[in-house]
């Protein structure tokens, strides 16, 4: 008999991010960090954005419902190319955001802070970390 705990696999973490100004969560996650928006969602006229941005295996959900995050929260994103990827936000040389990449023990990662407080911590591992 299969042991039921050997037959969990997860498929997929979504991080909500709480936004509060839908202009500039489109500014920050679809112009500069280059995300697609894949659905949005609306329980009615005149209410909160809920929205899903991905690109490349990373998926986020942004929301303007109270209750749905807490701002000024982290999101520890593993990622292979964050040089790379640094040097595509620095061309496009967004005024309000201009992040490095970090040497750190545990490795390279580049720390982008969206119009709201929240982080995002893009970071390549190695294998031995």
């Amino acid at each position: 008999m299969e042991n039921t705990i050997d037959s969990i696999r997860f498929t997929r973490v979504c991080p909500i991010i709480r936004i509060f100004d839908e202009a500039k969560a489109r500014e920050f996650y679809v112009d500069f960090l280059g995300l697609s928006v894949d659905w949005e969602h609306r329980f009615g006229d005149n209410f909160p954005l809920y929205m899903q941005v991905s690109r490349a295996g990373l998926v986020l959900h942004l929301s303007g419902h109270h209750g749905d995050a807490t701002p000024g929260s982290n999101v520890f994103v593993n990622i292979t190319g964050v040089e790379a990827y640094q040097r595509e936000l620095a061309a496009k040389d967004y005024m309000f955001m201009k992040p490095g990449v970090e040497t750190l023990p545990w490795g390279l990662q580049m720390q982008v802070t969206d119009p709201f407080g929240n982080r995002v911590r893009f970071c390549e591992q190695g294998e031995d970390v």
